[in-house]
């Protein structure tokens, strides 16, 4: 008789869309008879979620603080483990046609920008570089997480958006990236943990060590993703 396939479902922070499902191929290649059901969303949404009891086995969130959420809710399994950094970056449409060369030229009033919803990490960490650099500018939407930042770029809807790198990286077709410097740099840690109670604990357990291996570590790095 066959094994039964087993469904980790994964909660993962939206920039981790392209890593994950690589991830998950990958893992699937020694662990036979497993399925990988993807919840990616803004992590302070997943942290929610979470805490309010929705059913997930793994959290895997773009920033400390929406892990700590849950590490406070006391619905971990293990300490969190730091398994990749993220920079930031400016996208803007293909070719840039605005000329936007740094973070100052998102304040030019010829210039239509998102960012990220201050409540989810790439909104904060976009507030933060602007703050460190010194400049005011006013986003006419803030969105749910920064998956929505790029699309809204890439379809033409905005000049420029506040995504990581990774997610220039992802849609180079459809965006060109601006760099941000090193002294305006946010640096992103994401951790991940297995949740409290996951009828899928080894699994579980297997997958977060899969990422911190340099298996997955190399995964991530093909991504864009810096080392934790």
């Amino acid at each position: 008789m066959t094994p039964e396939v087993q469904n980790v479902t994964v909660f993962a922070g939206s920039s981790l869309t392209d890593a994950f499902t690589r991830a998950g191929n990958g893992f699937a290649k020694t662990n036979t008879r497993v399925r990988f059901t993807f919840n990616f969303g803004s992590s302070s949404t997943l942290a929610t979620q979470i805490t309010n009891g929705a059913p997930a086995d793994v959290f895997a969130s773009a920033d400390e603080g929406n892990m700590q959420k849950v590490v406070d809710a006391n619905l971990l399994d293990g300490a969190p483990a730091a398994f990749a950094t993220n920079r930031l970056a400016i996208a803007v449409a293909p070719g840039n046609p605005k000329k936007i060369a740094a973070l100052a030229d998102l304040a030019r009033s010829d210039v239509v920008l998102v960012l990220a919803a201050p409540t989810v990490p790439a909104g904060k960490y976009a507030l933060d570089a602007l703050r460190k650099a010194g400049v005011i500018a006013k986003p006419v939407s803030q969105e749910v997480d920064v998956r929505a930042v790029l699309n809204k770029v890439s379809l033409g809807e905005a000049d420029a958006g506040i995504v990581y790198v990774t997610d220039v990286k992802s849609a180079t077709d459809r965006v060109t990236g601006v760099d941000i410097p090193e002294q305006q740099q946010v640096v992103a840690r994401y951790p991940i943990a297995v949740v409290k109670g996951s009828p899928k604990s080894a699994l579980a357990h297997r997958f977060v060590d899969y990422l911190v291996s340099p298996d997955g570590q190399k995964i991530l790095v093909e991504l864009g993703f810096s080392k934790p």
